[in-house]
């Protein structure tokens, strides 16, 4: 039967299978019966006359709580080519999927699994994926979908999805575009009932269609419960016309059941509770219910009067919401024996089992729960954290005693939490907190409450409270939660200001935890707290924990944040680095923009720009994607100062905008004082001192959410200059002498770098060039964009006293720093500086690496290191073929034919940049 009033629909679908390398695909969205599922079925036979390869999954309700059942039934026609993944991959995916035991796998190296095992099946034969109800997949599932979703622009894969209107879905917010179906025009409507139901007198087609409204179902199934004289039966008389659609129709499916046999009816409600299609196991459930042996004509009647579909080996409803009406209509007691019969025969499946025996059960019973905490540590070894969430929920809800129960609602919030869950961790938290708590528990669920924001919003009061629940977990023996906890409540010292009482109850606990001085975590707890109290003791910890940077990822996670927070970017920039294609690897992509944006937020400071632009951009990516929003407006900020120091003020502009809309709601200080910092550069460049200085002074107001207690002082360089053309010199040398104290107790390489700047171009004429050479004495290897500024700010110093034959070597090695570090801003400051000392500058090139976004420079530069497409893939989450479509688009934009070009091209701008800009005079 063709499809009426749908001609927009299906042309916007042929257009999608006639190129699916052009088009991601379409997420069609309408109420339930419009017809969503007859468009699929319209894509997926045009699809298999084009000669494309179709796979499907398909959202049941009964399967929501089974992790990865969705996955499962779109990869088992392929899964064969799993043995041919890359070997992380490979065992990722065949530990979700149930075929082998492993260590719990991250959702996002499962997802790239998916992704790598799809692409390769569509170089063979370009490929329809189709995804119907999937507001009914489980999360594990519609998680992976999405991740695909948002990374085949590049593949010959199509990709449709179905939506029933009113839900929400992860697949929202991956760029398939949305496809709205809406109710029939009154003469399509008219056209459609003609076609189906004839013989109708001209009053019950008009209630008919009244009735249907447009609804392609309702038309189609609505005139089978009329009664024999024409009448209408219970979906209009008996129920009026107030009910919903939906009810009404559930309500003629329940009809069209109860005049079946009663053996028939037993089979389709145990098919309909049965979260598989298998008709052997629909029989035999239904066999254990009659008392003897089922075989498939007791299905027969149910085909027809089409409320099912027989095939091969498999039972299928003709529509949802017919399956959704045959337990809604039947008593409890049959739901209950359905279920017990089902978890009676489902003796391979411990956790399908689980889950028909929880569903059986109405009061407590702790062997039901007991075997549900069996089925969520299953799920979370096969890295359903979804499904190991409700299965715990479930064990609550079936607990022995209140203390059961609010130890299992606790773990299944953390798990929420780790899953990046925020409404199920609050409704689980809600429900713990509703029992009577002992106070640890009490402690445990306000933490776990605030943990998706680092305690952003959270009350500042939190941060002794936690400080009291970490010391009082360490006293109950458990060193690892409480450091956890503790590691919590620093992270607030980050992004908020407790104030001294709070950072001292902070340090308190921590140096009476019974966990390694050297542990990582509480590195970087001391870090964040004390900044300048225990930045010697930090620094000296860092430094002897560099050597083995590498060998544990979230360790150098851990300690590249602590470096950030004491000054020594440097090191921050290594730890980063290292922890970074680890946690990419592994797939924990929550961890990575963590670890990328410390890296790029010391490698703008460092002015390896070349290394920070690429970091920002993917920490931004990933944080979005993993529902971190101060962690996206930070590298948001991070990318913004990167523009500014690249010249580029009007993307620098943009960005600190977006990234102060994420922060200032809520008060997000690291990201607020990067926002002004950018500002300060801008206007910097722009001979707007007075804007600069009043920007840059923000982040050392307390007073002012810019101000940060660690970053306040690694912006000295800036801040001096600023204040020097404002005239504003006093004002700075209080603000130098403010930091002295903190100085005298930490070697912070950032704070004594600033300082001695600030010194020298504040001091007095007899005094100045002593110190600018004292200063350029220090060894700066890893500080070039430092360097570069001392050496601009000597040179402008010497040239100002009429020594312009002594200035022009500092300027031009200023000159040639800023230019190898892509810092156009600073480096046509050199430049004008040189002319005013008599020496002409040839105009600066354009570094290739300008002409490509930040994303195709994390390829090219992959591609010069030497990898191959399938292992750049590998480490930016993305198919091959994507990574091979990006090159051809690099190639040219470089002026490169070949790797080796590009390699080439890549490694003498390396060159020019090493070692930072040459000699010192």
């Amino acid at each position: 039967m063709r499809l009426f009033g749908r001609e927009a629909e299906l042309k916007a679908l042929a257009e999608l299978i006639d190129d699916p390398a052009e088009r991601s695909g379409v997420l069609i969205q309408g109420e339930a019966g419009i017809g969503k599922s007859a468009l699929v079925a319209e894509a997926v036979s045009a699809a298999s006359a084009a000669g494309l390869r179709v796979l499907t999954m398909t959202g049941v309700q009964a399967e929501r709580q089974l992790a990865f059942a969705g996955l499962h039934q779109l990869l088992y026609p392929v899964r064969a080519g799993v043995d041919a993944l890359p070997a992380p991959q490979r065992d990722a995916l065949r530990c979700a999927l149930g075929l082998a035991e492993g260590a719990e796998p991250s959702a996002y190296l499962i997802g790239l699994a998916t992704l790598t095992l799809l692409a390769e099946t569509a170089a063979v034969r370009p490929l329809l994926v189709v995804a119907e109800d999937v507001h009914w997949l489980d999360c594990a599932s519609a998680d992976i979908l999405a991740f695909v979703a948002r990374r085949i622009e590049s593949e010959p894969i199509a990709m449709v999805a179905t939506l029933r209107e009113g839900e929400r879905t992860s697949l929202q917010e991956t760029g398939l575009s949305p496809m709205p179906v809406d109710r029939l025009s009154d003469e399509c409507a008219a056209e459609l009932l003609d076609l189906t139901a004839t013989g109708l007198t001209p009053a019950v087609r008009a209630r008919l269609l009244a009735e249907a409204a447009g609804n392609p179902l309702a038309l189609t199934e609505l005139p089978a419960a009329l009664g024999r004289q024409g009448e209408p039966a219970s979906p209009f008389g008996e129920l009026g016309p107030t009910l919903p659609l939906s009810e009404r129709l559930e309500r003629a499916f329940t009809a069209r059941v109860a005049a079946l046999p009663a053996p028939t009816r037993t089979a389709l409600l145990v098919a309909a509770l049965n979260e598989s299609d298998s008709v052997s196991e629909t029989l035999a459930a239904t066999g254990v219910i009659l008392g003897s042996a089922a075989e498939l004509e007791i299905l027969a009647p149910a085909v027809e009067v089409r409320l099912i579909e027989l095939g091969v080996g498999v039972v299928r409803f003709r529509h949802p919401l017919m399956r959704a009406a045959i337990p809604a209509a039947s008593a409890l007691a049959e739901r209950r024996q359905a279920h017990l019969a089902l978890a009676q025969t489902l003796r391979d499946g411990p956790d399908r089992r689980a889950w028909h025996r929880a569903a059986a059960t109405s009061g407590a019973d702790e062997a039901v729960a007991a075997e549900l905490d069996r089925t969520a540590d299953r799920a979370r070894r096969r890295g359903g954290v979804a499904a190991a969430v409700a299965a715990y929920e479930q064990a609550a809800r079936l607990s022995e005693g209140q203390d059961r129960k609010a130890d299992r609602l606790l773990k299944a919030a953390e798990l929420a939490v780790e899953a990046g869950s925020r409404g199920a961790s609050e409704r689980l938290v809600r429900d713990a907190q509703a029992l009577e708590l002992s106070p640890r528990r009490r402690a445990t669920a306000a933490w776990l409450l605030s943990s998706f924001e680092d305690g952003v919003r959270e009350d500042l009061s939190r941060v002794p409270e936690l400080a009291e629940l970490a010391a009082s977990v360490a006293a109950d023996g458990q060193a690892e939660a409480a450091a956890r906890i503790l590691w919590s409540a620093a992270m607030r010292c980050f992004w908020s200001e407790p104030g001294p009482a709070g950072r001292r109850a902070l340090l308190d606990v921590a140096d009476r935890l019974p966990v390694p001085a050297g542990d990582p975590r509480m590195v970087a707890v001391a870090a964040y707290v004390a900044p300048f109290e225990r930045g010697r003791v930090a620094l000296d910890r860092l430094r002897e924990l560099a050597a083995v940077a590498g060998t544990d990822p979230e360790g150098d996670r851990y300690l590249g944040s602590a470096a950030l927070q004491v000054g020594a970017f440097d090191l921050a920039a290594r730890f980063s680095a290292a922890a970074a294609p680890v946690l990419r690897a592994q797939g924990r992509l929550g961890l990575l923009p963590r670890a990328l944006a410390v890296q790029a937020w010391s490698g703008a400071r460092l002015g390896d720009l070349a290394a920070a632009l690429p970091a920002a951009a993917e920490a931004a990516t990933f944080a979005r994607e993993t529902g971190q929003p101060f962690m996206y407006g930070l590298a948001t900020a991070v990318q913004a100062e990167i523009a500014a120091l690249r010249g580029d003020h009007g993307q620098a502009g943009a960005l600190a905008d977006e990234a102060e809309r994420v922060a200032l709601p809520v008060g997000a200080r690291p990201v607020l004082a990067t926002v002004q910092l950018t500002r300060g550069l801008v206007a910097l460049s722009e001979g707007r001192f007075d804007d600069a200085f009043a920007a840059l002074s923000r982040i050392l107001d307390p007073a002012d959410p810019a101000y940060q207690l660690a970053l306040r002082a690694y912006c000295l360089p800036e801040l001096t200059e600023a204040a020097v053309r404002a005239g504003r010199t006093d004002v700075m040398r209080d603000i130098v002498r403010d930091l002295e104290p903190p100085a005298a107790s930490t070697p912070s390489p950032a704070l004594h770098i600033g300082l001695r700047y600030a010194r020298a171009v504040l001091a007095p004429d007899e005094e100045a060039e002593n110190l600018f050479t004292a200063a350029l004495r220090v060894d700066l290897t890893g500080w070039p964009a430092e360097r570069g500024r001392l050496h601009l700010a000597f040179g402008e110093w010497l040239r100002r006293r009429r020594r312009a034959a002594e200035s022009r070597p500092h300027l031009r090695t200023a000159r040639e720093t800023f230019d190898a570090l892509g810092m156009a801003a600073w480096s046509e400051r050199a430049r004008r500086e040189l002319r005013g000392a008599g020496e002409s500058s040839p105009n600066r090139d354009p570094d290739a690496r300008d002409k490509l976004t930040p994303h195709e420079l994390s390829i090219a530069q992959l591609a010069a290191e030497g990898l191959t497409n399938r292992e750049i893939g590998q480490r930016l989450y993305l198919s091959h073929r994507t990574v091979s479509t990006h090159l051809h688009r690099i190639f040219p934009k470089l002026g490169v034919s070949s790797r080796a070009d590009l390699a080439r091209v890549l490694r003498s701008l390396d060159e020019r940049s090493g070692p930072w800009g040459g000699s010192d005079q």
